[in-house]
């Protein structure tokens, strides 16, 4: 159900269901049992809308499905314009967000922008549907700021912990600094000001509670598993191969971190040095390096073998990765990647899609064997593990097959649904059930 109107202006808002619809096998279990009942609570998340934040939206439709009333403010983006609607019982207010940060003066401009939206909704929020709860989400590690004033008032503060940010600027300019040790300093002030984090693997865990001091026993791992029941093969469509034997995708954002560049450099040498005619590339994406990539593609002869689809439709996602046959994650092996957990590796799998990528903890303990792993930023070995598996059918379904089965038992939204309400439960001093 959308509610095209804004309640806090005084129109009656969009009834919250009682639970989510049957057919979304994920929350079943909320259908009769709704442990959050009663409770209100403000999701805020700067970097991306709602409802495109995967992560972000099934943690609302989750929090919605257990009862609770849920409210989110986020930008407004491409598509998602609208200041205010009401989705599937989630109170989605969105704030204009005046440009895309570049430099140390345009994030300062972003940020505060971000902020002063931020503050001013929260309070619209808490002085007429209210919330017991901020649930915020970096980056940046300044959301706190928001939730501090609102602890007067009995309002806890719940830090979902989507990057490492020091790690991140480290990646990004390749050195630390004033800006490190900030970013050190605000991520610890987020931590000290939340009274439960809940971190995407353990890797980020480790980090609440080394670095940012936290008590183990509040810091939970809530992993951006993907909702079996929306991640449904489709057939496959051989326009994606333009003509040629094999596909390999790439689903992700065009940024300057993600390595698309070292796979360029891989597909380069398979056209040039390999002689490899029959493989073609479909990269799935945008971001503010697309523009860059595709010149580069052009650059290194190989535009030919390579499709860029730029953002893309859930339709067209479902496409690539139900034809293609091995998925890649070229991220480069560095302190922000090798304890991040992309994903595109997660989707790959959810699809039966073996994976090539650079050796990374993480990236490791989700694909376990389902994965090839090139030595470090090497894209002439990320190339041979491509053309091996491209070569070997049997391996790719064996290894395809390992990869569906390890999210259905371990890495799935319904394995991390418990996780989720128990965070919520600490964070609230609700007693477990028994």
């Amino acid at each position: 159900m959308t509610v095209a109107h804004d309640p806090l202006s005084g129109a009656t808002a969009g009834a919250v269901p009682a639970a989510l619809p049957e057919t979304d096998s994920v929350f079943d279990t909320f259908a009769i049992i709704r442990p959050l009942a009663g409770r209100k609570i403000l999701i805020v998340v700067e970097n991306l809308p709602l409802p495109f934040d995967r992560r972000v939206w099934q943690e609302a439709r989750t929090l919605v499905g257990a009862g609770a009333v849920v409210s989110v403010i986020c930008p407004k983006g491409k598509g998602f314009e609208s200041a205010y609607e009401c989705i599937e019982g989630v109170h989605i207010h969105r704030h204009p967000l005046p440009i895309d940060a570049k430099g140390p003066a345009g994030y300062l401009l972003e940020y505060g922008a971000a902020l002063f939206w931020e503050t001013l909704l929260a309070w619209r929020i808490f002085l007429t549907r209210g919330f017991h709860v901020i649930h915020g989400c970096n980056p940046p590690d300044l959301i706190f700021l928001v939730a501090l004033p609102f602890r007067l008032f009995g309002v806890r503060f719940l830090f979902d912990h989507h990057d490492i940010n020091p790690e991140l600027y480290e990646a990004k300019f390749g050195k630390r600094g004033a800006f490190w040790r900030i970013m050190v300093w605000l991520e610890r002030l987020t931590f000290k000001t939340a009274s439960v984090s809940i971190a995407t693997n353990q890797s980020y865990r480790d980090i609440a509670v080394t670095r940012g001091g936290m008590d183990p026993e509040r810091v939970f791992i809530v992993r951006s598993g993907p909702d079996l029941g929306k991640l449904k093969r489709v057939a496959a469509v051989d326009d994606w191969r333009q003509g040629r034997r094999h596909l390999v995708g790439y689903v992700g954002v065009m940024g300057d971190q993600e390595g698309i560049d070292l796979l360029i450099d891989a597909i380069a040498h398979i056209v040039h040095d390999l002689g490899r005619d029959d493989i073609h590339f479909c990269l799935v994406g945008g971001g503010p390096s697309l523009a860059g990539l595709q010149a580069m593609a052009t650059q290194r002869g190989v535009d030919r073998h390579v499709t860029f689809t730029g953002r893309a439709p859930d339709r067209t996602l479902f496409e690539v990765l139900s034809t293609m046959d091995v998925g890649v994650n070229p991220d480069r092996v560095n302190a922000m990647n090798d304890k991040s957990t992309m994903n595109k590796i997660l989707e790959y799998m959810a699809f039966e899609k073996p994976i090539v990528q650079f050796d990374v903890t993480e990236g490791r303990y989700s694909a376990g064997n389902a994965s090839l792993y090139a030595r470090a930023n090497d894209p002439v070995d990320f190339a041979r593990c491509v053309v091996e598996l491209l070569d070997d059918p049997e391996r790719r379904a064996t290894m395809g097959a390992l990869g569906r089965q390890r999210v259905e038992e371990r890495f799935s939204w319904r394995q991390q649904v418990d996780t989720l309400i128990d965070a919520y439960r600490k964070v609230l001093g609700m007693t477990p059930p028994r």
